[in-house]
């Protein structure tokens, strides 16, 4: 090979090289870009209420044009400088700020988890970045430890009903023996765990734990808790009984006697008394012969008294019916000498006036 062809092949590898080394750092960037928002630091992550807390941050433009970025200091804590800011950043540019947020009050023997929010409008995009920060109320430990005082390390138990099955949902109130409360809730296997953090300790000594939740009984119970030790919780819930209602019972009254379909009652159906066949038929025929034979002697002993009486009443009178004549009745029109329709007048005739001429 000349000497011409190997310089030749070493302009070419340097050029390569050159055009790989170029690919690489320009991805670089695009593969670590920084957060449009990141908070750098916070003056304190555990204060007492009223304390300022001092939080920097930066504001990165990774867009490819100019844009002026919307911030908004807030959360939890109350902002007192450095709140809002607009600044005008170009592609890549990035800004620092600082602001200045003042905690608020706490209940005795609480402690509170406040977000520090830093929220960024930069174009069309919203951005954000927290930081939690600890709010101690009067009587609770010292702020600032990175662990907690010694205390009980955990409380874990476990929720069931009578019947040993797991209860989830169900509401826990613990209280250490220094009067620090905890909340938990029971997750679907029936379990939940407290545990502590800085400036947030469980107490040794006695823990009480009450358990409720709609349609069970409230259940209470208290265990002993050792420094660095485990206290464990085993509550049992009982099911609140429904009242049992039953249908009342009809009186007497309204069961003897039926409702029409108008709202009346009516009258109830007469008692039938069940009797057998053979004694009731023949008991029935012999009554009735012996009515049917009454009523025949009583209508002709009706008939005999009722001839008996006309015969006296004929007796009486002179005579019988048979013996009385029967006459033919002419009416004799008066002499006016109208004819008489009847024809004239025979001897033996009985004339108009009823006597004989």
């Amino acid at each position: 090979m000349t000497t011409r062809l190997r310089g030749r092949w070493a302009r070419a590898a340097a050029l390569i090289a050159l055009a790989g080394g170029t690919l690489a750092v320009s991805a670089a960037p695009a593969t670590a870009a920084p957060q449009t928002v990141r908070i750098l630091s916070v003056s304190a992550e555990n204060v007492k209420p009223g304390e300022t807390v001092r939080v920097r941050f930066r504001v990165t433009n990774n867009g490819s044009g100019a844009e002026t970025a919307i911030v908004v200091v807030g959360g939890g804590l109350r902002c007192t400088t450095g709140c809002r800011a607009e600044p005008n950043l170009g592609p890549g540019q990035s800004q620092t700020f600082d602001a200045a947020l003042v905690a608020p009050d706490a209940h005795p023997g609480e402690t509170t988890g406040l977000n520090i929010s830093i929220g960024v409008r930069l174009g069309e995009q919203n951005s954000f970045d927290y930081k939690m920060v600890y709010v101690h109320g009067p009587g609770t430990s010292s702020p600032g430890e990175d662990k907690p005082a010694a205390g009980v390390s955990r409380v874990s138990g476990r929720v069931r009903d009578t019947g040993g099955k797991a209860i989830g949902g169900v509401a826990l109130a613990i209280r250490d023996s220094a009067g620090h409360e905890f909340r938990a809730t029971s997750d679907r296997g029936g379990q939940f765990s407290i545990t502590p953090s800085a400036g947030r300790t469980i107490a040794a000594g006695p823990i009480t734990v009450a358990a409720t939740m709609d349609g069970y009984r409230t259940a209470r119970t208290t265990v002993r808790g050792k420094a660095g030790s485990t206290a464990t919780v085993r509550l049992t819930l009982s099911a609140v009984a429904a009242p049992a209602t039953t249908p009342p019972s009809p009186s007497p009254a309204a069961a003897e006697s039926p409702v029409a379909a108008d709202g009346t009652p009516e009258a109830a159906p007469p008692t039938l008394k069940t009797v057998g066949d053979e004694g009731s038929s023949s008991h029935l025929s012999f009554i009735l012969g012996g009515l049917l034979i009454a009523a025949g002697l009583g209508a002709l002993a009706l008939v005999v008294m009722r001839r008996r009486n006309a015969s006296d009443e004929t007796a009486a009178a002179g005579g019988s019916v048979a013996d009385a004549p029967t006459a033919v009745l002419r009416t004799v029109p008066a002499a006016r000498g109208l004819p008489d329709p009847y024809g004239p007048v025979l001897p033996g005739d009985i004339p108009r006036n009823g006597y004989r001429g």
